[in-house]
């Protein structure tokens, strides 16, 4: 680890081994062990050990923060799936073989994870420090009495409705490369939160939504922003993009918080997507993001590759506290890692720079979409909002 930059003040990171006694199954993309491998390598790089930083173990969530979003029915057939058993009418509610597989532990994982992240929020929203890093949260697919996408308990909402009834004004920003629609949907009708998600378009990747004509409801009307991208963007198309678009709003809106969903599987050799980022990309993005943000609450998200997933969170953690990390990887963290599936020596090697080739194509369509958002959008949003929390 090299010098590092002025920290602030004080920042979080909240986690329990407790994560792993769950399991979607061994063909699941979802795979938990790479969050052990994110602690573990922002453990060797001494990360854990700044005096700024205080590590929160993680306590669950209980019902009734859940149900502050979501129906009493859905919390009933999640209670019910949580002994790993299919009951009844649970596929009504998304529950099943495929995406969000019932297995035991099932509510006790989301109660984690959403606990988590609402220790997060205490946390920054409290004043105990500026930045909180939740790397099982981000589970932005879950709808009110539905699962989808790997996500039970969409844990972003809930955090967001606690700020709300802080009376703090949320920006929320998306990274992941699938549209996060379930944090879109629960505040599609209000100008209290302003939410920006960049991704793949939905053309050819789930959900099928966020399309830039997305842009909110009534008195929501220009405060849900979609910055969807052609398969096979490149960094310099999605940084253009994200700079054209997201310090203006973010600024124009001014909020008091700015909370992040960090996925990793916008990488060019994730299994399950189809862009051309790579960390490089994905650094510039994040230290906008610090620039941006009066005060963080960093959620995880999407990652199938469990090493992209550990280098790219321990670099996020690494920029949230001002700091700069040697390239080689620590060698204890990699003694253990290479046991449980990690590959590569170097924390960007070959994700240092995209693929060559350019796809000039989807320069052409983002400039498109980038014109409707100044156009649709830019005009809309305000400092303050029009409804009260």
């Amino acid at each position: 680890m090299k010098g590092s930059e002025s920290v602030w003040m004080k920042t979080a990171f909240i986690y329990t081994d407790a994560y792993l006694d769950y399991d979607y199954g061994p063909t699941h993309p979802l795979q938990v062990i790479r969050l052990k491998l994110t602690r573990d390598l922002i453990e060797a790089y001494g990360l854990l050990d700044l005096p700024s930083v205080q590590f929160i173990a993680t306590i669950k969530a209980k019902g009734k923060d859940l149900a502050v979003f979501h129906s009493e029915a859905y919390l009933n057939a999640l209670n019910q799936a949580n002994e790993g058993r299919f009951m009844g009418d649970a596929y009504l509610y998304g529950l099943g073989p495929g995406d969000n597989p019932v297995f035991p532990g099932l509510l006790d994982w989301s109660l984690l994870a959403t606990g988590a992240t609402l220790q997060a929020v205490d946390f920054v929203a409290g004043g105990r420090g500026e930045v909180a890093f939740n790397i099982a949260g981000g589970l932005h697919h879950a709808m009110r009495a539905r699962a989808s996408g790997f996500c039970y308990i969409n844990d972003p909402v809930i955090g967001i409705m606690r700020l709300l009834k802080l009376r703090k004004r949320v920006a929320y920003i998306d990274i992941d490369a699938h549209h996060g629609d379930g944090v879109q949907n629960a505040f599609y009708e209000t100008d209290q939160v302003l939410t920006i998600s960049l991704h793949e378009t939905g053309r050819t990747l789930f959900p099928g939504t966020g399309f830039e004509h997305e842009i909110g409801k009534g008195k929501g009307e220009g405060y849900s922003v979609n910055l969807p991208f052609p398969p096979f963007t490149d960094d310099e198309v999605y940084c253009w993009a994200f700079e054209e678009v997201v310090p203006e709003l973010v600024q124009a809106f001014n909020p008091d918080i700015v909370v992040t969903q960090l996925g990793v599987d916008a990488f060019y050799n994730d299994p399950l997507t189809n862009f051309r980022l790579s960390l490089s990309g994905y650094e510039r993005v994040l230290r906008r993001i610090k620039d941006l943000a009066p005060r963080w609450v960093a959620l995880g998200g999407g990652g199938y590759n469990a090493s992209n997933v550990a280098r790219a969170w321990s670099l996020a953690w690494a920029i949230m506290n001002g700091v700069e990390l040697n390239e080689e990887l620590p060698e204890p963290f990699l003694k253990e890692a290479v046991k449980i599936g990690f590959e590569g020596e170097e924390l960007k090697g070959p994700l240092s720079s995209p693929p060559q080739g350019r796809n000039e194509k989807a320069r052409t369509e983002v400039e498109r979409v980038v014109g409707y958002i100044k156009e649709m959008v830019f005009p809309k949003v305000k400092g303050e909002p029009s409804d009260s929390p």
